[in-house]
């Protein structure tokens, strides 16, 4: 019986690991919309995202809606960051195990 508690315990923690890393992943791709990733010479458009452009604003065209957001992008960057922080916690989990 102790060895069914202390598998649950585990397996609570890597839940409560995933959900923080999907949260930061989240938060970290919504902060980086402040990071400008125009390739240089393009002009009409302005890319935000980081690794991926995933919002693009539309320079030329008024009176219409200047903002596109690709979805696929996105969904991918907040996987990369949630991966990346989600490594990095299990990294540090790891550690802390280990004697």
């Amino acid at each position: 019986m102790h060895f069914i508690s202390d598998a649950f315990l585990i397996v609570m923690k890597m839940l409560k690991m995933t959900v923080l890393a999907l949260v930061i992943g989240v938060a970290i791709t919504l902060v980086s919309i402040f990071m400008d990733h125009t390739p240089e010479g393009l002009m009409g458009a302005r890319w935000f995202g980081y690794p991926l452009a995933w919002l693009i604003e539309m320079v030329v065209g008024p009176g219409l809606n200047p903002w596109v957001v690709r979805p696929v992008r996105l969904i991918l960057d907040i996987v990369a960051w949630t991966a990346i922080a989600w490594i990095i916690f299990f990294a540090a989990y790891s550690k802390k195990k280990t004697p």
